[in-house]
């Protein structure tokens, strides 16, 4: 199954909507990232800016302190102090000596985690060999973050004296709800923007669009039989209006070949009519001519038969004369447009009356109405319906066991139609686009006017003829024009 493809309108309206969306989601995900980038810095910043803190009250503490400053000390130094620095500062102290083993923290509780009593090698390894003498180690737990901020602190000669551990919870529950109503906000804003860009891009799409439908329709509406209008747009691009020359100069020069063609085309018909006509007239003249001479060279006066001899060559002349008189009928009726004689007449009266010259005891005639009124040639229609009898009757096997041509007359869709249908030999499939065409014929005599002419009678008053046909079996012919 293909799938359709999508229209120049369908496609600028889907791009646009698409573009909001894309934007949408971009901005969404540049805003998370930058929030969550924010948020980093928030705590990082946050937590060196409590070590700095922490690490001015613990100097204060020792330089206040009356016992020695040594690291076996520590305790002792900051046994009550810790826990007024933590209570200030709201953050966890723990205090480790220089070899990682726990000496002193403000956490109140009995049992402690195995990794707080002793710090492991990677801490000591990058404290003592970084720079600043600084280690953060960032760890999730439970679901939670932590930072652990790992330093020396030193006494008045900055010796080394301890290592100071804060850990630090990454608290992010504010700013999730600032992100989230953040994105709550921007979701309805985008919800707006999508459906006024819906809007938007119906209008604008349909703007775009209008001028390439005005000459899509145009050029659908093109025929080369016919006069074909120009396009005028006003307010138009460059490049429509460019489309719209070049479609107006393809008119023009459309209409210059319709011209030229028309008339070639008048003219070689008239050539192979006259060609036709000539051949078909010196049929009967050959037949003429040999009757004269063996006339002329036989005749004898005394001859007791002379009369009966005058006779037959009298009748074969006066019979390839009616032949002649009937090919010049034909061509005289076939070249004479059907008078535009246009009368209100009852053509169930005018088919029954043409049917009444026929003899044939096989022809019926069906109305499904009395009477039905419409306005037409009389002549011309009688002129149709003989020759569509007629073709009918020609159509007939000599052998048919039961030869049949029904009529019938009938009102359809406020339409006039007539049928004529035969059970004869039928039309063959490679004759059946050349049924209509002058000059063309099945038959072994005539000069193939009659559906021609009747196809000219009806499109004449606005009609149609066609057919149906099965070879072997018959044809029924359906001509049908307004009542009106």
């Amino acid at each position: 199954m293909k799938i359709k493809r999508l229209s120049l309108r369908a496609r600028i309206f889907v791009a646009m909507i698409l573009l909001v969306l894309l934007a949408s989601v971009l901005i969404a995900a540049v805003t998370i990232y930058q929030y969550n980038e924010e948020a980093r810095d928030y705590h990082r910043e946050r937590l060196e800016r409590k070590e700095k803190a922490i690490r001015k009250s613990i100097d204060f503490v020792i330089q206040k302190t009356t016992y020695p400053v040594t690291t076996e000390n520590v305790p002792l130094i900051f046994k009550d102090k810790i826990f007024d620095i933590d209570a200030v500062h709201s953050l966890q102290i723990n205090l480790y000596d220089l070899e990682g083993q726990l000496l002193k923290s403000s956490k109140r509780t009995i049992q402690r985690d195995t990794t707080e009593l002793c710090l492991g090698a990677e801490v000591l390894n990058t404290l003592s060999t970084t720079i600043d003498h600084r280690y953060v180690l960032k760890k999730e737990e439970n679901g939670q973050i932590f930072q652990s901020s790992y330093s020396y602190i030193t006494d008045g000669k900055f010796k080394n004296l301890a290592i100071l551990n804060l850990p630090y919870l990454e608290n992010d529950d504010f700013l999730n709800k600032e992100l989230n109503e953040f994105l709550l906000r921007l979701g309805f804003a985008y919800l707006a923007m999508i459906l006024a860009a819906i809007v938007f891009a119906y209008f604008i799409s349909k703007y775009i669009t209008k001028s390439l439908k005005t000459i899509s329709d145009k050029m659908n509406e093109t025929r080369l039989e016919k006069r074909n209008k120009k396009i005028q747009i006003e307010s138009s691009s460059e490049e429509i209006e460019t489309l719209v020359n070049s479609y107006n100069s393809m008119i023009d020069e459309l209409e210059a070949s319709a011209v030229k063609l028309a008339t070639s085309e008048r003219e070689q018909a008239w050539r192979e009519m006259a060609k036709q006509v000539a051949h078909e007239i010196k049929n009967p003249l050959t037949p003429m001519r040999l009757s004269v001479q063996s006339f002329q060279r036989k005749f004898n006066p005394e001859d007791e038969t002379i009369h009966q001899k005058v006779e037959e060559y009298s009748n074969t002349l006066i019979q390839q004369i009616d032949t002649m008189s009937s090919i010049a009928s034909a061509f005289s009726n076939f070249a004479k447009m059907p008078a535009q004689k246009s009368e209100e007449l009852d053509v169930v009266y005018i088919v029954r009356l043409a049917l009444d010259i026929f003899n044939e005891h096989y022809i019926s005639f069906e109305a499904k109405e009395e009477a039905i009124i419409a306005k037409f040639d009389r002549t011309q229609l009688i002129r149709v319906v003989t020759n569509l009898v007629k073709n009918g009757i020609q159509a007939m096997p000599n052998d048919k066991a039961n030869p049949k041509i029904i009529v019938k007359v009938f009102t359809e869709n406020n339409l006039v139609k007539i049928t004529v249908e035969d059970n004869g030999s039928g039309i063959t499939e490679d004759t059946k686009s050349k049924i209509f065409e002058p000059k063309f014929t099945t038959k072994t005599s005539g000069m193939g006017l009659g559906l021609a002419m009747v196809k000219n009678i009806v499109e004449t008053f606005n009609g149609s003829i066609t057919f149906t046909s099965e070879f072997g079996k018959g044809t029924i012919f359906t001509v049908a024009f307004p009542k009106k």
